[in-house]
């Protein structure tokens, strides 16, 4: 098995606990499917660069996972036919790290 990264962008409209529940479906997908999911992060609400879909804003999450292709189709499956998803992305990585990502950590320089 392979290790993967993927970003989404839910619109900006959801509730907390629809954010939750969006992010425990992927995650759920993700186990249904083989995989293993290893870690998981909520990034929040955040400007985008340009609208998508009339949002101006939106709710970022990244999951890092162990699977297979079969899990990374399934996933892209249902993130293309989830209104509520507006963009995704997911990349194949060398190793999951176990420090938390760039938009976790705040600089306080």
């Amino acid at each position: 098995m392979a290790f993967y990264e993927t970003v989404f962008v839910a619109r900006q409209d959801f509730t907390p606990s629809q954010y939750d529940e969006l992010v425990k479906a992927v995650e759920g997908i993700i186990s249904s499917n083989g995989g293993k999911v290893a870690k998981t992060e909520k990034w929040g609400l955040k400007q985008l660069a340009y609208k998508i879909k009339k949002n101006k804003k939106g709710y970022y999450a990244m999951v890092q996972f162990e699977g297979n292709g079969d899990t990374v189709r399934e996933m892209d499956r249902r993130f293309g036919l989830n209104e509520d998803v507006i963009r995704y992305m997911t990349i194949a990585i060398k190793e999951i790290s176990k420090d938390p990502s760039p938009m976790m950590v705040k600089d306080h320089s």
